[in-house]
C-alpha cells in the first residue's frame, strides 16, 4: 500500500502539480487479476486528490495507476492524471480492452491464418515445380 501511494504521488509531480501542497485523500483498488500459470496478473488503482499547481490554484483530479503482477512482484505499468472523472474512466476502457485475451473467434484471425495457409501453399508448389522442371 505504500508503494501505490509513493507512485500516486509521483504520477502526481509528473502531471505538473506541485508535491508538497498536493495530497492524496482517497486511494482504491477497482481490479485485481491474479497471476497464474499462464499469465501474469493485473491490477488497477484509482485515487483522487487534491492538486495545486505552481500558481496555487487547488482542483480535484483523478489518477489511476495500473501494475502487472510478475512472479509476485508488481511492477508499475503506467499512471495518469486527470481532471475528470470520465477521463479516467476512458482509460479503463482501454485497459480492459487490453487485457481480453484474442481469440480464434474472430474473423480477421481466420482470414489471417486462411492467407498464411494459402501463401505458403503456393510457394512449395512453386519449389515443387521449380525442382521438377529441373
Amino acid at each position: 500500500m505504500k508503494q501505490v501511494r509513493l507512485d500516486c504521488d509521483r504520477a502526481i509531480l509528473r502531471a505538473r502539480y506541485c508535491g508538497e501542497r498536493s495530497e492524496v485523500y482517497r486511494l482504491r483498488c477497482v481490479d485485481d487479476r491474479q497471476e497464474t500459470e499462464l499469465q501474469f496478473g493485473n491490477q488497477l488503482w484509482y485515487f483522487e486528490a487534491l492538486g495545486v499547481d505552481h500558481a496555487q490554484h487547488c482542483q480535484t483530479v483523478f489518477g489511476v495507476v495500473e501494475y502487472s503482477t510478475q512472479f509476485g512482484l508488481n511492477e508499475l505499468v503506467e499512471d495518469a492524471v486527470y481532471v475528470s472523472e470520465s477521463q479516467r474512466e476512458k482509460f479503463r476502457r482501454l485497459y480492459e480492452r487490453e487485457v481480453i485475451r484474442p481469440s480464434w473467434q474472430q474473423p480477421a484471425h481466420r482470414w489471417l491464418v486462411a492467407g498464411l495457409i494459402a501463401v505458403t501453399s503456393i510457394w512449395l508448389l512453386y519449389l515443387l515445380l521449380r525442382t521438377l522442371s529441373l
